[in-house]
């Protein structure tokens, strides 16, 4: 992966990578951005997103199992949460 400084005209927040990647990985990239009716750029940039956010998540979920084994925090039966929240009428 190179990383590279933006081209003139780009936006300052954004960053310029280049990929080597696979022919075969290529050719998908290509074939997948037609199919989505996008660019390719746009199309990597999706994907990378969505695993960003998947991790994320991840993380998220494994922090909130630890603190549970921790005792940190507890589960709710459906019940208790419609009392908590005053909808058991």
């Amino acid at each position: 992966m190179v990383y590279s400084a933006p081209q003139p005209g780009a936006t300052p927040m954004n960053k310029r990578v280049t990929l080597e990647m696979p022919e075969e990985m290529h050719r998908l990239v290509l074939q997948y951005a037609e199919e989505s009716g996008t660019d390719p750029n746009a199309y990597m940039l999706d994907i990378i997103e969505e695993r960003l956010e998947d991790a994320y998540f991840l993380r998220r979920a494994q922090e909130v199992l630890e603190a549970r084994a921790r005792g940190e925090s507890r589960t709710y039966t459906w019940e208790e949460m419609e009392r908590e929240l005053g909808l058991d009428d």
